[in-house]
């Protein structure tokens, strides 16, 4: 037997299970479980860079010519460009990194959800941590030798791994601890997701130009501190995290008479291995996929689309985008970068704000007004953008993308309410792949449509409305199959034995008494550890949030 700390850390004795594994953290008596977002927020702060791998496409398609790319032959393909030498990469082949982290994200998420729910965060969060920086250091050696291959590996195969284990870590955990509020809790973990580029894209800006000299970029050894940085965060999340006893529930919290009669609030648990047969699954599917993909096209083109919208108008000059000149389109392009600071504070904010607001207002409720307020949003834009309204214009994609980010983190809640808690963390895995396919469509609509009305011959500031119509009819989905969604069939649910075993194969401790297991959230005696925690967590966001504001300026200036 062990006994249990004060930090809620079992003591070590000949009998006890590895360092790493479920067993060892258990929390005990006294623990706080405030504690277990900011070491959530601690992982998701850094594997959410991945948002922000963009500020390194510029210096890599120059880190052979450093002031000007040296182009490839034009014999060379895709693939010889994996391991050329002499040549630098165009910025269309570096974004086939960017397409690896989510495809992989969503692929690893599904493949390993189950693993994780009985290996417990603290194993999952060192994996990731391992792969997420492990594969910063692999792409730091192919830039060095210049070779891109070296750098999908890295980054993209690795380190996409580590994105989906690293995702996914905290998220059953979380909602064990705080089933009084589950949108609340999820939302703040996955709010980290969304600011991991907030404050990863400055810190590399910084270090690049640090280490730049006449003769190196200065990429290889910005990943080489920022995987160090990371690998520290990371690793002290993951060591923070705790698992509640089995049945534990918050002192004096009952659920209420909304919660108990809800039903869309399962009292049963569903096993991973039957979500894909099941309906609900595959609706609440669509309705991510519909909404992210609305939303992540929106992203990738969010600086470009508003230059050519408005064109000189940004800066107080009459002329269309097409009639710039050079200093004039370098203009234009900084307070675009304040549009998309901006966006980028409304995704993390809404994150938190409607994953909270969904623990009232209940998560079916909630992606209705994603759908509805959504798509008449997309329809607006083109009337916004005709009457030269930057306010309506910018202010309708701020709303968006605060729904955009409050999808992803409202999603968890919905997960458990329908499937229950007891694999919620595998099934959310496994429906991320939702977000690997929302990350081709989005982006390919857009892009895709723009091209063809340019090809067309319509004007730059109108090329954009038949998207929006689009993207509007994306939702109209949506918003179908989410009011489809009806409380699982009894059929689906594990039965008391089936429950009983997958609660020992997730290695489970059970209280000795119901008391006993009410009385774990003790009034904590570790506040200052709270503290602490949090300090550790909110000072880079307090960074990353100051910086973005100061470009977001200059979209008002």
């Amino acid at each position: 037997m062990s006994s249990a700390q004060p930090n809620g850390s079992p003591t070590s004795t000949a009998s006890d299970p590895g360092f790493l594994s479920k067993e060892r953290i258990v929390a005990g008596p006294g623990f706080n479980r405030w504690m277990v977002p900011p070491a959530a927020l601690a992982i998701h702060l850094c594997i959410g860079m991945a948002y922000g791998f963009s500020v390194f496409w510029l210096p890599l398609s120059k880190a052979v010519g450093i002031k000007d790319p040296v182009k490839c032959a034009a014999e060379i393909g895709f693939f010889q460009e994996l391991f050329v030498t002499n040549c630098d990469w165009k910025i269309s082949t570096l974004g086939w990194m960017y397409t690896l982290f989510f495809v992989l994200l969503g692929g690893s998420a599904a493949i390993w959800g189950g693993w994780l729910e009985r290996a417990g965060p603290r194993k999952a969060g060192v994996v990731s941590a391992l792969c997420w920086c492990g594969g910063m250091l692999i792409s730091a050696l192919g830039v060095h030798l210049h070779q891109f291959w070296l750098m999908l590996l890295g980054s993209g195969v690795i380190g996409g791994i580590g994105l989906g284990l690293g995702y996914i870590s905290p998220v059953s955990t979380l909602i064990k601890w705080f089933p009084d509020r589950r949108g609340m809790a999820t939302g703040m973990a996955i709010m980290g997701f969304g600011g991991g580029a907030m404050i990863g894209s400055p810190l590399a800006a910084e270090l690049m130009s640090l280490f730049a000299t006449p003769t190196d970029v200065g990429v290889t050894q910005t990943f080489v501190v920022m995987a160090g940085a990371y690998f520290v965060f990371m690793m002290g999340g993951a060591l923070g995290y705790r698992v509640p006893p089995a049945l534990w529930k918050p002192q004096g919290w009952t659920p209420s008479a909304t919660q108990t009669s809800n039903a869309m609030i399962t009292r049963g648990h569903v096993h991973v291995k039957k979500v894909w047969g099941i309906p609900q699954f595959w609706l609440v599917w669509v309705v991510l996929c519909m909404n992210v993909s609305a939303g992540i096209g929106v992203i990738g083109m969010a600086s470009p689309m508003l230059q050519e919208v408005f064109g000189g108008s940004l800066m107080g000059v009459a002329k269309k985008f097409g009639e710039l000149d050079k200093a004039q389109l370098t203009a234009i392009a900084g307070v675009a970068a304040g549009f998309t600071a901006l966006l980028s504070l409304f995704n993390i904010g809404g994150r938190f704000f409607w994953a909270s607001l969904s623990d009232k207002l209940g998560r079916k409720l909630t992606y209705v007004i994603f759908f509805v307020l959504g798509g008449a949003l997309y329809f607006s834009v083109p009337g916004s953008a005709a009457a030269g309204s930057k306010l309506l214009f910018v202010a309708a994609f701020c709303v968006i993308l605060s729904m955009y980010g409050g999808g992803f983190a409202t999603v968890p809640a919905y997960l458990a309410d329908l499937f229950g808690t007891q694999m919620v963390g595998a099934i959310h895995g496994r429906l991320l792949t939702a977000w690997a396919t929302a990350g081709i469509l989005g982006p390919v609509v857009v892009n895709y449509m723009r091209d063809y009305q340019l090809g067309l011959g319509i004007p730059r500031e109108q090329v954009y409305n038949q998207t929006m119509y689009i993207l509007a009819g994306m939702l109209v989905i949506g918003l179908v199959c989410n009011l489809m969604v009806r409380p699982v069939a009894a059929k689906h649910f594990m039965s008391e034995a089936e429950l009983a075993e997958e609660k020992r194969l997730a290695h489970e401790r059970q209280s000795e008494t119901a008391a006993a297991l009410t009385s774990v959230h003790a009034p904590s005696t570790s506040t200052l550890w709270v503290v602490a925690a949090w300090v550790a967590v909110g000072i880079p966001m307090a960074w990353g949030v100051y910086r973005t504001l100061l470009t977001a300026a200059k979209l008002f200036g």
